[in-house]
């Protein structure tokens, strides 16, 4: 049998054509490769932060909401205030009404001019009830958050009706008369309740609610720190 010997020129091409394919091949990966994983000048660096400058430098601020008084005429004087039997005696005798031969505690406060001025909404709230009474006159209620019902009584005009949403500072009427309290003319009657209890609106008028929410809490429990405290030293008494 003839053995068949290749060339050294066929070798040397074979070889060759090998190197070829292999490099060819390896260009070809190193493309794919380049593609696949960008170049440090095609990757983008972002802060640590994605949040938006802008909206970072936005603080968040607490809202804070001011109980405002329910006239906006300065001229308007207190007439009578709440009665506070911690009071000053001067201040609880401008807190008794007199009606029928009979004095009674003023559950609210009484605000005066000579002439009628408007009457608005210290917070935002609905409008609960819009009734007469025989006593009070014209009556306005207004409900607003944190537990709040607003009162406004012996009003001559009324500018809402029931179910409205009102907004702070919004005139709902004008000051009038009443029958309960004759003598003091032209006035408003103002009264706010707070979880169903009424309190004395002085001290919420102006002041920022949360925070009157949080004295008060800390007011009763320090009165009630108190009440214990005597509590338990007529105990030791008896």
């Amino acid at each position: 049998m003839k053995k068949l010997r290749l060339k050294k020129g066929a070798i040397i091409g074979a070889y060759l054509i090998a190197f070829s394919l292999t490099g060819m091949g390896a260009f070809f990966v190193s493309q794919n490769m380049q593609v696949n994983n960008p170049t440090e000048e095609d990757i983008e660096y972002v802060n640590s932060s994605i949040i938006d400058e802008n909206e970072r430098d936005k603080e968040v601020i607490k809202e804070e909401i001011k109980m405002i008084r329910p006239y906006t005429n300065e001229s308007v004087e207190v007439l009578k205030y709440f009665y506070d039997y911690q009071a000053e005696a001067k201040t609880q005798e401008k807190s008794i009404l007199y009606h029928e031969n009979t004095y009674i505690q003023n559950s609210g406060m009484d605000f005066g001019l000579d002439g009628t001025f408007d009457v608005v909404a210290v917070l935002d709230g609905t409008v609960v009830d819009v009734r007469e009474d025989e006593l009070l006159g014209t009556v306005v209620e207004i409900k607003h958050d944190n537990d709040f019902i607003s009162s406004y009584q012996s009003l001559s005009e009324v500018s809402v009706k029931k179910n409205d949403t009102v907004t702070q500072g919004q005139t709902i009427g004008k000051s009038g008369t009443n029958t309960i309290d004759q003598d003091l003319g032209n006035h408003l009657h103002f009264e706010l309740y707070k979880s169903g209890s009424v309190v004395d609106p002085s001290k919420y008028f102006d002041q920022v609610i949360s925070e009157t929410e949080e004295q008060n809490e800390a007011s009763n429990g320090t009165t009630s720190d108190n009440t214990d405290e005597n509590t338990n030293t007529n105990e030791e008494t008896e």
